[in-house]
């Protein structure tokens, strides 16, 4: 598969992740693009819910994209229902409460400047 179809198809996953998030009244939805600067991912998908059981719903919606995409979509961080990480390969989606996105401000760490000196998101 050539770059251009491996990044068209992460910007579909990425784009259907984020529908399924906004379908489900997730809040704060960003896209951090890190190809390059993250050995395990080109994306990272963060968003905000309002409490555990909207973040389950989030969550549950986001392995349903993954399933279409031939994913297993496995949620982690159920038990505690504060941040949940859905691994699809290339899409990483973080879903928080927002006290402990906050906390753990992974904007902030991934909107480091690139070397041309300019923050990337």
């Amino acid at each position: 598969m050539s770059g251009v179809n491996v990044d068209n198809s992460i910007d579909a996953m990425s784009r259907d992740v984020v529908q399924a998030i906004e379908d489900k009244k997730g809040s704060d939805t960003l896209v951090i693009h890190v190809e390059g600067r993250c050995s395990v991912a080109d994306r990272f998908v963060i968003a905000s819910g309002r409490n555990g059981r909207q973040l389950v719903a989030m969550a549950q919606a986001v392995a349903e994209v993954a399933h279409r995409y031939g994913l297993p979509g496995k949620i982690e961080g159920r038990e505690a229902a504060e941040w949940l990480l859905i691994d699809l390969g290339d899409v990483i989606v973080h879903l928080f409460l927002p006290n402990v996105r906050d906390s753990f401000q992974l904007e902030r760490l991934w909107a480091l400047p690139t070397e041309s000196g300019e923050a990337e998101s």
